[in-house]
């Protein structure tokens, strides 16, 4: 596994000589997997998330100029920005990069010029943030070479402000927070509320977190998000006239919902409950883990599946093909549809010995059902963003 992210590394550094002609710092950065707590960060609930080994690398070093000159090495191509006009670019892979320079540039940081060559190995569409990768990383980056000193939680809320006003996407702070602060061996339960985190040891040793993309992404997918925000919306409007204290489903339990049934549309009150139990489940999940109830913890994610297939109705044909075929199968703990919905991935915990056989059943299947292979990812938890210990390579 590690050897291809070595591999990767040495070729970025080696287009970052050739081009620049200097020695860079090189900075990793992980994308993210949600084990469970899924659509309940923008309801301030809690999410489950670990940083994977799909990362992006970042060659980097400081030069005396206006100017920020950059190279895309997943896009072979190059953009150069002056640093005294930071604005959004008709360049779509630069305005992740722009987007962090703009936030150091308002904290009152002096961004001088710099050199990058950035790239990586996280699949792009299969909702594993890439675009939260790439903000962390050079956020973590410019602050290590220019001395910054902005605590690692300040860089979390740039990378996600980045993403709002230069990719226009008005994400919550999982995907950055997971990036940054991931753990090896952990996972961290987050607070979308209060922003308090705590790490638990996800002991998976004999295990590994299996990805499995569907390769479709059904157009539903962002106008139905914004249906749910408001569901969620209405469901808290209706409790906060009997609780005052209810500002958000986080607040929410499933008494008072039970008690107040009749006032709710089916579908609102299916929406509430859903989000209502998941949060509980996330709080379940981590006692599983303390306790290392590994069957256990998996039985929560196969109960979140149903949830967000029956409940939430976020699921699709696909994703819940891709979960059934693995109820039976005791090789995994547990799996289900990750991220937004309508598409995307199945993740899955699989025994490490049965990993080739798993992926052989599941693509047979899938195939067979779909006339497409699914794309199957095998990851491990790592740390968040870093500095690289690169292994160059000795001929």
């Amino acid at each position: 596994m590690h050897n291809s992210n070595d591999m990767m590394i040495n070729e970025i550094v080696a287009k970052f000589n050739e081009l620049y002609q200097q020695e860079p710092v090189v900075v990793r950065s992980p994308g993210r997997v949600n084990l469970i707590g899924e659509h309940t960060d923008y309801n301030e609930g809690f999410v489950l998330p670990a940083a994977i080994d799909k990362e992006v690398y970042f060659a980097i070093a400081p030069t005396n100029t206006d100017t920020f000159r950059a190279y895309s090495y997943d896009m072979k191509e190059d953009a150069s920005f002056d640093l005294n006009q930071i604005r959004p670019s008709q360049t779509a892979w630069a305005n992740y990069l722009l987007g962090v320079v703009a936030q150091f540039q308002k904290a009152g940081h002096q961004v001088q010029g710099f050199d990058l060559v950035f790239g990586g190995n996280i699949p792009i569409g299969a909702g594993l943030s890439s675009s939260a990768a790439v903000e962390c990383g050079l956020a973590f980056a410019l602050n290590h070479i220019f001395g910054f000193n902005v605590e690692k939680f300040e860089l979390v809320k740039m990378a996600q402000r980045a993403e709002h006003e230069y990719a226009g996407v008005k994400c919550g702070i999982m995907d950055q927070f997971a990036s940054m602060f991931g753990k090896e061996g952990h996972v961290v339960k987050l607070d979308c509320r209060s922003l308090d985190y705590q790490y638990y040891s996800s002991d998976l040793d004999s295990y590994r977190i299996v990805l499995c993309d569907t390769q479709v992404k059904h157009s539903l997918a962002s106008s139905e998000y914004n249906t749910r925000r408001q569901e969620c919306e209405a469901g808290v409007a209706i409790l906060h006239k009997h609780y005052p204290q209810v500002k958000s489903l986080r607040d929410v339990t499933l008494q008072m919902l039970e008690q107040h049934k009749d006032e709710f549309e089916p579908v609102i009150y299916k929406r509430c409950l859903y989000v209502v139990s998941e949060n509980n489940r996330v709080e379940e999940a981590c006692h599983n883990l303390e306790q290392g109830d590994l069957q256990a913890f998996g039985e929560k994610m196969y109960l979140s599946h149903a949830g967000l297939q029956h409940d939430y109705e976020v699921s699709c044909p696909e994703l819940d093909f891709l979960v059934d075929q693995t109820r039976n199968d005791d090789d995994v703990l547990g799996a289900r549809m990750m991220g937004g919905g309508f598409g995307g991935c199945t993740i899955n915990i699989v025994k490490l010995a049965e990993l080739e056989n798993f992926s052989r059943r599941i693509e047979a299947a899938y195939e067979q059902q779909f006339g497409r292979k699914p794309q199957i990812y095998v990851a491990q938890i790592v740390d968040g963003s870093s500095l690289a210990q690169q292994e160059i390579a000795v001929n």
